[in-house]
């Protein structure tokens, strides 16, 4: 790394390459941070003097974030399990532009095979990216396979019966099924995890600068799912109004300027913050229940 190290007010922070890549910068986007990347480089322009980032293979980041060369960084909580790194894990997230839920490493074999349980595995071949993780657990069983590295394209190696086994990451199976594998066992789940090393945890200003970065995005990822909604009440139909609105905690409600248009009548503005998925069902009641002038617009950040 070509930081200053002299600096002590610099956080070197890794970024994912790869399929997490691209919802990484747009999280530091939204949680305030410009951010741009030349097509050519490995290293990212951001507009804090007090961040240095630099884009690295998420199965060699904990490495280096455990060496030193970067404080901290975005990487899989299954290449922290696999590199045997012993760092700091601030915070786990789900992307939900990625993944609605925790990847899984699951052994598969053909759908053909006879192989049912882990044991039937014994003097078999495995092939997987997660080697080291792989022959931990079947020594932990007691059950010995013969664990290859595999480059690539794993589920093809089993399904043409070039090996055994396999060990594969997948979030709901489906490619799998395509590929005519089955699924024996699950031996790992994983989320992106915010980790750091133990002496940029341990030093005050890069600690807290660490936890800036995992509360913005918490507060990204909140709001990615949630839409903000506001609209005019007349008093008279201000319960019914309120009885439909899910809330983090209770809808504002202000009173609007009483001019002669209103007729007399006192008219409320309420505002609250929603699930996006709900909007679809709900206005059309908040409309039945009296109130006008709905308002949806989107969220940045909920803190």
């Amino acid at each position: 790394m070509s930081d200053n190290n002299k600096n002590n007010k610099v956080l070197r922070f890794g970024i994912p390459k790869g399929s997490l890549e691209a919802q990484t910068l747009e999280l530091l986007r939204k949680s305030g941070w410009r951010i741009s990347i030349d097509a050519r480089s490995y290293i990212p322009r951001v507009d804090d003097p007090a961040l240095s980032c630099r884009l690295m293979r998420p199965q060699e980041m904990p490495r280096y974030i455990e060496d030193g060369s970067l404080d901290a960084g975005i990487t899989g909580r299954d290449w922290i399990v696999e590199n045997g790194s012993d760092l700091v894990e601030v915070a786990s997230f789900i992307y939900s532009k990625v993944s609605l839920a925790p990847t899984r490493w699951v052994v598969v074999v053909p759908e053909s095979s006879p192989v049912r349980k882990l044991e039937d595995l014994e003097g078999k071949r495995l092939a997987t990216e997660m080697v080291n993780f792989t022959r931990q657990a079947f020594a932990q069983r007691k059950i010995r396979v013969d664990v290859e590295f595999s480059w690539g394209a794993t589920e093809v190696k089993v399904a043409e019966g070039l090996v055994d086994a396999a060990l594969e990451v997948t979030e709901t199976g489906s490619s799998l099924r395509a590929n005519g594998l089955r699924i024996i066992e699950e031996l790992l789940t994983s989320t992106p995890q915010l980790a750091a090393n133990k002496a940029a945890w341990a030093d005050e200003w890069k600690q807290a600068k660490i936890k800036q970065i995992a509360m913005l995005f918490r507060g990204a990822l909140d709001a990615e799912s949630r839409v903000g909604i506001k609209m005019n009440v007349a008093r008279e139909n201000l319960e019914k109004v309120i009885a439909l609105l899910p809330s983090i905690t209770a809808p504002t409600i202000s009173h609007l300027y009483q001019s002669p248009a209103l007729k007399g009548k006192e008219w409320l503005a309420v505002e609250t913050v929603i699930s996006e998925h709900t909007v679809r069902e709900l206005f059309p009641k908040l409309l039945d229940a009296g109130a006008v002038g709905i308002v949806e617009y989107p969220l940045n950040k909920i803190i």
